[in-house]
């Protein structure tokens, strides 16, 4: 019984161990295959590792949206080039000699590319030399299975035919950092819109990729779609944009403007699509495209003249005269003048504000525009912020600037144009702070003129001359008309912007600026349009750093506006010597296509400011 006992519990324990080894048997299979599990399927650096010996994953790079002008034309489309892109752990014997003399660079060349290549990832493709020319593809690529590793991915770049509008379209370049780390969807080597239109409309413009997985021998050769191309998908194509441009109008406009310093800013009033938007001096946009971008850029910036700033939303000037219908509206407006209201002008003997000359007496509201009244407007504005309605001098000024800003004065109009500066319309508390809060309308006498601290972009000048041709409202300037797919533009640049002023009071305002042109003592009288009947008016703004800069706005016809715009000429003296000229020209080629004036038109063409440029010591 004892010894059944004993052999009982030895056959128990053997039986224990038994499990016990079995046990330890599975969890050592069951750890492996965990880690095979690992290996092949969640480890996918090195899943990707494996399939790279065999396949290739090709981005297929949309083609970008092309740009057109409003009748059509084509401002900007794409040309092929080919990247040559390497996955550095795939590179194995190949003749860095050879190779090197193939691509045409030194030897450092090759190993400072590929060490950037390696440190960025061994399995993932990267650009190793961008934007190889279709002729240089083609010799390349007949040989290019010598050297494994190496692939061409195919990607587009812009052309600009025309040569024009190159702050308006703006430019593309690599992405950075920044941009890397802000939208998921770019990747080294990716190209992104980076100012103007380009940048703007980014996301509409660059479509969505495609990916095409390629099966791929020993040699480097591609041997055909894996799975028969279950596994790809198709780029989808940018949108087209059609801007509110006219290129015909934009082209002449830059001309004129050649041998100058300054813009041109034109709007279609009934929209505010901008028909033309020059500044000078420019450049030709096609400089910064491709490989030689940065070396183009570089010297663009270096440039005195500044070619890359957009005088037409970064340039600020005081407004001078033009700023009267300003004054005039609000002065209208409030109820402190009436269209018969006179006040006394002694010309140059006037105080505390002058006049240039003698024109006469007591002139009324129009009669004061369409001789660029001083005295007039300054009284205009006086009577305003000093009006008992107010209360008091203070609260007068807050309604006065109030208005400004309904006017589309002193701030941004944020819809598609990138880097608008706001300009500035000087606030009560300014003056408190700057006089102590002792301050009175002879204190800031210079206001009524459009002098002082106001400031204002030829965007926004431009847009006061719309307003004024609508009789009371505007749609925020911008640059698109439509998109490609009849997508709805952003609502915000359809959007009536009302000015809080009677359509009423804009009568007499436009039958002034008509003097302007056809006046006995109009200061434009000596850029009337044949055949066209156009309101303006000019301005000569003091500028404390040299001569006096030319400006003039405008609108045409009187009776059915189609345009309105802004010119300024900086250091062009007199609005009349310049900027009227040119204004009259522009309204005449957009409403009849062409110029009946060719003596004013090679005048202004072949004009040449002599601008004196100080250059920064070293």
């Amino acid at each position: 019984m004892q010894r059944e006992t004993s052999m009982y519990n030895t056959n128990r324990n053997l039986a224990k161990r038994q499990y016990v080894i079995i046990g330890i048997f599975v969890v050592v299979g069951v750890v492996y295959l965990l880690k095979l599990f690992s290996l092949q399927v969640l480890d996918k650096e090195l899943k990707q590792s494996a399939d790279n010996n065999v396949l290739r994953y090709v981005t297929q790079y949309p083609a970008r949206g092309k740009v057109f002008d409003r009748n059509g034309k084509l401002l900007v489309y794409n040309e092929a080039v080919y990247d040559l892109m390497v996955v550095p752990g795939q590179v194995k014997d190949i003749d860095t000699l050879e190779f090197c003399r193939l691509l045409n660079i030194t030897r450092e060349s090759y190993e400072e590319r590929f060490a950037k290549a390696k440190n960025y990832s061994r399995i993932k493709a990267s650009v190793f030399l961008a934007q190889i020319s279709k002729e240089d593809y083609a010799h390349i690529g007949e040989i290019l299975y010598r050297f494994p590793g190496f692939y061409f991915q195919t990607r587009t770049l812009r052309h600009y035919p025309n040569a024009i509008a190159a702050h308006t379209l703006g430019d593309i370049g690599e992405v950075d950092k920044d941009e890397l780390e802000s939208d998921p969807y770019y990747r080294r080597g990716d190209y992104i819109g980076k100012s103007g239109i380009e940048k703007f409309y980014e996301k509409e413009l660059r479509g969505k990729k495609g990916l095409k997985v390629v099966m791929v021998d020993v040699h480097n050769r591609e041997k055909g779609s894996y799975l028969d191309g279950m596994l790809d998908s198709l780029p989808v194509p940018g949108k087209d944009v059609y801007l509110g441009m006219d290129a015909e109008l934009q082209a002449y406009g830059e001309a004129l403007m050649k041998g100058k310093i300054g813009s041109i800013v034109a709007i279609e009033p009934k929209t505010g699509q901008i028909l033309a938007f020059v500044t000078s001096p420019s450049y030709d946009p096609n400089l910064l495209v491709g490989r030689v971008r940065g070396q183009h850029y570089a010297e663009l910036l270096q440039d005195p003249m500044k070619p890359l700033l957009n005088r037409a939303i970064s340039g600020t000037y005081p407004p001078g005269s033009t700023f009267k219908m300003v004054n005039g509206l609000i002065a209208l407006q409030s109820g402190s003048i009436t269209p018969a209201t006179h006040f006394r002008c002694n010309g140059p003997g006037t105080t505390p504000i002058k006049c240039t000359h003698h024109h006469g007496g007591s002139p009324d509201l129009a009669n004061a525009i369409e001789n660029s009244c001083n005295p007039y407007f300054y009284e205009a504005f006086k009577t305003t912020i000093n009006n008992p309605k107010f209360g008091n001098i203070k609260k007068g000024y807050e309604y006065w600037h109030q208005m400004t800003y309904k006017l589309g004065l002193g701030h941004k109009f944020d819809t598609d144009i990138p880097y608008e500066r706001p300009g500035n319309i000087p606030s009560r508390e300014y003056y408190d702070k700057m006089y102590a809060g002792s301050w009175n309308s002879v204190t800031i006498r210079s206001l009524g003129i459009g002098q002082g601290e106001i400031l204002v972009t030829p965007l926004q000048l431009a847009n006061i001359a719309a307003l004024i041709a609508n009789e009371g409202y505007y749609y925020p300037p911008h640059l698109i008309r439509s998109f490609g797919d009849s997508t709805a533009i952003p609502e915000k640049m359809t959007t009536r912007m009302e000015t809080g002023i009677e359509e009423r009071h804009f009568k007499v305002i436009k039958a002034g600026m008509k003097s302007v042109f056809e006046g006995g003592a109009g200061t434009a009288r000596g850029s009337r349009i044949p055949g066209i009947s156009a309101g303006g008016k000019t301005g000569t703004a003091q500028n404390p750093h040299g001569d006096n800069h030319s400006i003039f706005i405008a609108f045409a016809p009187v009776e059915d506006p189609k345009i309105a715009l802004s010119i300024i000429i900086e250091n062009g003296g007199y609005g009349s010597t310049w900027a009227a000229p040119i204004a009259s020209l522009m309204m005449e080629k957009y409403i009849k296509g062409y110029s009946e004036r060719p003596n004013v038109e090679e005048r202004m063409m072949k004009g040449v400011i002599n601008y004196s440029i100080k250059k920064k010591k070293k």
